[in-house]
């Protein structure tokens, strides 16, 4: 546990010292102040400082305490890693170590983003069609939108998801601490952010179904 205090103080350091550079002005490629977009087609470049707030949001919002306790409940069912064993103390460090991927996760995605311009907030297609809307949402976990609005590889996310489930290695007990075992945690990272995406394309029509009824 002291390793992984240590990285998140370390991460944390370096995000305030970001900040302190880059200051709290518009994104200089964008003169666009963002609104609240729904959908692509409405699409507009964040600011410094909303990209800054919607990392902060990120960190502590539902979705992260919903995926930490799902990762930490499918781990303590699979009895992984076998050292933290069961109960409730087993099921707290996996839930803590868990959420400490997260934050290093949603870090590096923050700091990547900004320096590429990426944005690699959902937006929902607007199409009609269950499978295109489903393609949509699953090729969206790999995209991400520049000032333009235009969409290319998502260096920020991929290399987040890729950091976190590596960078996480370093406390973990000797039985899943394997670049392997960093292999499979980023896959699975991919798979839930891809499984947040179909979940978000749909969220619409789920609330306008119950608002009807």
């Amino acid at each position: 546990m002291n390793s992984r205090t240590f990285v998140i103080l370390a991460i944390a350091s370096l995000t305030q010292a970001t900040l302190a550079v880059a200051g709290d002005g518009p994104d200089p490629s964008s003169n666009t102040v963002v609104a609240s977009a729904a959908t692509a087609a409405e699409f507009a470049p964040m600011t410094r400082s909303e990209r800054f707030r919607n990392y902060l949001r990120g960190l502590v919002d539902p979705e992260s305490f919903l995926r930490a306790g799902a990762v930490a409940g499918i781990r303590q069912a699979e009895d992984s890693p076998k050292e933290w064993r069961g109960g409730a103390e087993g099921f707290g460090d996996r839930l803590g170590d868990a959420f400490a991927e997260h934050i290093i996760r949603r870090t590096l995605q923050y700091g990547a983003s900004t320096a590429l311009h990426e944005d690699n907030r959902y937006f929902v297609s607007g199409e009609s069609g269950f499978f295109r809307r489903v393609k949509y949402a699953v090729v969206s976990t790999f995209l991400a939108r520049h000032d333009s609005g235009t969409r290319s590889i998502s260096f920020s996310r991929i290399g987040g998801d890729a950091g976190a489930a590596f960078i996480s290695r370093i406390w973990q007990p000797r039985s899943v601490d394997s670049g392997g075992d960093g292999a499979v945690s980023f896959g699975f990272a991919i798979g839930a952010d891809a499984g947040f995406n179909v979940f978000r394309e749909f969220l619409p029509d789920l609330k306008r179904h119950f608002h009807k009824e």
